[in-house]
């Protein structure tokens, strides 16, 4: 959770871009990539202007992160391969988001993100640039208006109105399975959800062309599509470990829909090219992902175990045994074992309210219901049970406690679940989340240090060396294949540079 209070963002930032095209009227442009004339809803000085609303959404929503070597690193990076475009005309902005999900989007226009969270599995700048060549392929190919376009044709109306839907409805109280996935979906989603595959496919084909244009070997474009199908596979395995079923995705590669196919495409596409290339860059990267953070952030708040810790704001929660804490710019959220239950915890906004019956009239809008003042943790509390209108006019049970933290900042600890039984099965739990809310202890900011990723040279005893100190839970080797490019088998000459979490 960020350190100020923050709106679902997703479909509302979506549904705007949508409107705003459908406004726009429709046009006949030439395709740069294809040189073909095609009718759409958004011509270049649009996707400009539509780019650059949507740039100042994604930065509340994420946050810049705050490394200017990192950030004009990628920017060198992304600025070169937008030369080798075709729409090196256009004003590019590339940024690194403050996010450790493993993500990368583009909006319309020329602006293009990747996540630190990326860069920390990436092995070269080489590996680098294809994930950004693959974005700049998505403006360059016009694929966001592409969509636009064929949204409107659709039915522009139907589709806002349920975009529009889902964010009043994740704001409400509903299923807690529901409202955990809506609260930790990022922007990203939004905008690269309907890409079609052959549009991937042209995006994979133009990321390939513009690194041999810029003098990396295409043929990382196969590796970069490689690691993620390896974070994939982590990502099973780990969910193997702790009793959990394999398949949920949640990175870059989800977004991006792949299967064997695609990558035999991506491999039999960057073969086509022949040409003299240069090094892959791997020292250059590794310098400037050194000393970058890994995993949450102190400004974001952090994840420790059943712990969670947010130091800016002075709060620490502990999830109930067999619970997980998924945080997000949203919301920090404590599901249960079954994911049918969940406490959710929100900062309120000062304009909701400076009491705690302000914020329950203003915010949980109840029709009926009886209140508790109570104390967490020695913080002053008022608990709720009782019925509210979802977005739907339904009417609805709500159970939640407003809790006055540190520095006066009011918190809505909501108890969501997917129904009423659901609800009775998790009580006790629910009530243990919620009894672990408190200001932070010198314990607690002892234990909220942040992680880093450090170069070392790779030792004799090989990953199995390299895991004992290291604070990756869980698989800690595994972890670390996976971060150096190694996952599915294969060892680094002894003394090469390698990444390490510290």
């Amino acid at each position: 959770m960020s350190t100020h209070p923050k709106p679902l963002m997703r479909g509302k930032l979506l549904a705007s871009l949508l409107i705003a095209t459908l406004l726009s009227g429709c046009a006949t442009v030439t395709n740069p990539v294809t040189g073909l004339a095609e009718r759409t809803v958004m011509d270049e000085k649009s996707e400009i202007a539509e780019g650059e609303k949507g740039h100042q959404q994604v930065l509340k929503e994420y946050g810049v992160y705050d490394n200017a070597k990192v950030q004009a690193y990628v920017n060198a990076l992304g600025q070169r391969l937008a030369q080798q475009s075709h729409r090196n005309n256009i004003t590019w902005h590339f940024t690194v988001l403050d996010s450790p999900e493993i993500n990368a989007f583009a909006l319309p226009g020329g602006y293009v993100y990747v996540t630190r969270g990326i860069m920390a599995y990436m092995d070269s700048e080489a590996d680098l640039a294809g994930v950004i060549g693959h974005e700049i392929g998505h403006v360059t190919a016009r694929h966001g208006a592409q969509r636009a376009t064929r949204q409107q044709t659709a039915g522009l109306g139907v589709l806002a109105a349920s975009l529009l839907g889902a964010v009043l409805e994740s704001q409400g109280m509903g299923g807690a399975g529901q409202l955990a996935s809506q609260v930790s979906q990022n922007v990203a989603a939004g905008y690269i959800a309907s890409y079609s595959r052959d549009q991937e496919s042209q995006a994979d084909q133009l990321g390939a062309e513009y690194l041999a244009r810029s003098h990396y070997n295409p043929q990382n474009m196969v590796d970069v599509i490689q690691v993620l199908k390896d974070q994939e596979r982590f990502a099973d395995d780990a969910a193997r470990a702790e009793g959990r079923t394999p398949g949920t995705r949640g990175n870059w590669l989800s977004s991006h829909p792949t299967n064997d196919k695609r990558l035999q495409d991506i491999t039999a596409s960057a073969g086509h090219f022949q040409g003299q290339y240069g090094d892959d860059g791997r020292g250059r990267y590794l310098d400037a992902v050194k000393g970058m953070d890994f995993g949450e952030s102190r400004a974001q708040g952090l994840t420790r175990g059943q712990n969670f810790y947010h130091e800016p704001l002075g709060i620490a929660l502990t999830a109930p045994e067999g619970w997980k804490v998924q945080n997000s710019t949203q919301a920090i959220t404590l599901v249960n074992r079954a994911g049918d239950a969940a406490l959710i915890i929100r900062t309120v906004p000062a304009k909701a309210g400076a009491t705690h019956d302000e914020v329950i009239r203003n915010v949980i809008k109840p029709e009926q219901g009886r209140t508790e003042r109570l104390t967490l943790n020695t913080l002053p509390a008022t608990h709720l049970v009782g019925t509210r209108r979802n977005a739907q006019g339904q009417l609805q049970s709500i159970e939640a406690t407003v809790v006055t933290g540190p520095s006066a900042q009011h918190y809505l600890l909501i108890h969501a679940s997917k129904d009423g039984p659901a609800r009775q099965r998790a009580s006790t739990g629910l009530r243990e989340a919620e009894a672990s809310f408190r200001a932070m202890t010198p314990a607690d900011r002892a234990a909220a240090r942040p992680w880093a990723l450090k170069v070392l040279p790779y030792p004799k005893g090989g990953f199995a060396q390299l895991a004992k100190p290291s604070p990756l839970r869980p698989l800690p080797e595994q972890q670390l294949r996976l971060i150096n490019g190694h996952y599915t088998g294969g060892e680094p000459p002894v003394g090469q540079s390698v990444k390490v979490v510290e």
